[in-house]
């Protein structure tokens, strides 16, 4: 009986982990757009990025996972070579993107200013199934708005709007209108 009670929580658990979130869509109401109880305030308009995928994370839990179930680090310029970016190990985790490199094969500064963590707040299920759907060392084109979101109870969570920043507060928090993968 233990057995087939493990084999079920493991399939459940299985379930739940591969199975994407249920996400609440972009809304607007005159001028204010909400995605559930969050408010959505647009700090740059037209966001377009063409790069490529170093890495993927998925989030299930925390609050930060009711908007972006994903982040993608993501590399353009000399990062998004595959020569280049093959010579890094990358890892994130905890919201954070993580690089290492026995040497670096361009300054650490290139690295810096051509790559980043991204979290991804899809705008609808449309948008949202193709997030799903990415994997890294594809190169996309995203286009959206870089946004801040607040709660009724003062959290807030506020996109970066310079490339050239690091550390805490240099992710980008991007409202996902449109992604494709490219050739």
């Amino acid at each position: 009986m233990k057995k087939w009670l493990l084999l079920a929580l493991i399939a459940v658990a299985g379930w739940w982990w591969y199975t994407p979130p249920a996400l609440e869509p972009l809304q607007q109401q005159g001028d204010q757009l909400t995605i559930g109880e969050y408010r959505i305030t647009p700090l740059q308009d037209n966001f377009v990025l063409t790069a490529r995928i170093l890495s993927r994370q998925d989030y299930r839990i925390g609050r930060e996972a009711d908007l972006s179930p994903l982040d993608l680090a993501l590399g353009w310029g000399p990062m998004a070579e595959p020569d280049i970016y093959a010579q890094f190990r990358i890892r994130q985790a905890n919201r954070w993107y993580f690089w290492r490199a026995e040497s670096l094969p361009i300054p650490q500064r290139q690295v810096e200013t051509h790559s980043a963590n991204m979290h991804m707040v899809p705008a609808d299920r449309r948008v949202a199934a193709q997030l799903q759907t990415l994997q890294a060392h594809q190169l996309i084109e995203i286009q959206g708005k870089l946004i801040r979101a607040d709660a009724a109870d003062g959290w807030h969570w506020i996109s970066s709007l310079t490339r050239d920043d690091t550390g805490n507060g240099a992710c980008e928090l991007v409202l996902v209108e449109n992604v494709r993968v490219l050739p």
